[in-house]
Parts: structure tokens; sequence; C-alpha cells
């Protein structure tokens, strides 16, 4: 039997990575695991010439506070349940976050919600549990939102 010691769940705080905490919690229940949570968002780069844009003071320290309360109630979720839980806030790219900290945390399952784009906005958006599952270091389960 494959012996899980270490889990990653990635969030992005929607409906469907809620789903993908709560059978992260369930399997870090089943095999007696710890688990790590992790959120990575991609900041704006500002942009000063040719086009004078720029990102407004603050509106960083505001979207990297926003996101460390919400990481904050995941991992209170996490602790109630019972389990060992630490915490990842990175501003890079989601993929390749999830595997870097898959990699230095020797984890032995990532599970990340999808969203389920197809079509067009599926060619031109890609996947994070795409990318995640071509970085991974380690098998990925994704989980599907409920209403599909």
């Amino acid at each position: 039997m494959i012996q899980i010691k270490t889990v990653l769940v990635a969030t992005d705080f929607s409906e469907n990575a809620h789903q993908a905490v709560d059978s992260a919690i369930n399997i870090a229940k089943t095999f007696g695991a710890k688990l790590e949570v992790i959120h990575a968002f991609q900041t704006p780069v500002p942009i000063v010439s040719p086009y004078e844009v720029v990102v407004p003071d603050g509106f960083l320290e505001q979207a990297r506070d926003a996101a460390a309360q919400n990481l904050k109630a995941v991992v209170e979720k996490v602790s109630a349940e019972g389990v060992d839980v630490t915490s990842h806030l990175t501003e890079v790219p989601a993929a390749p976050a999830i595997a870097r900290v898959a990699e230095e945390n020797d984890v032995d399952l990532i599970v990340i919600g999808t969203r389920g784009h197809t079509g067009l906005k599926h060619v031109l958006l890609g996947s994070v549990a795409e990318r995640t599952i071509r970085l991974a270091p380690c098998s990925v389960l994704t989980v599907k939102p409920k209403d599909d």
C-alpha cells in the first residue's frame, strides 16, 4: 500500500478549492499524514513607461494581507479537524510554486481543484491543475467541482 505521510493542497479560496481542502483533510486523517496548504498568487508588475500605468500604492500589501487572512482561515479549519498543518503563501505562478513546495517538503500527494474550463477558454488560459501535474514530483489528485 502507498505510504502517504505528507499531503499538499493548493487553494485559491474558491468553492472548488474548499472541496479540494476537504478531500485533503480526509486523506490526511485516513493516512495520519500532515497537511501542507499553499496559496500562490501572481502580483502585477508596475508599468511606468510608455503606458504610464502604475499599481496603486498599498495594493500589493492589501492583496498580500487578504491572502494571508484567507490562508489563516483554511489553516484554522484544518487544525480544527485535528490534522497537523503548515501553510505557504507565495507570490509566484501557482504551478511552479506548488511543485517547488512539494519537492522541498517531501510531499507524497498533491490535491488540487479543477475549474473545468473547456474550449477556447481552456486553450487560452490553460489550467493550473494541468501545469501542476506536469511539474509535480509526486502524484496529483484533482478534485472536480460538485456541479460537474
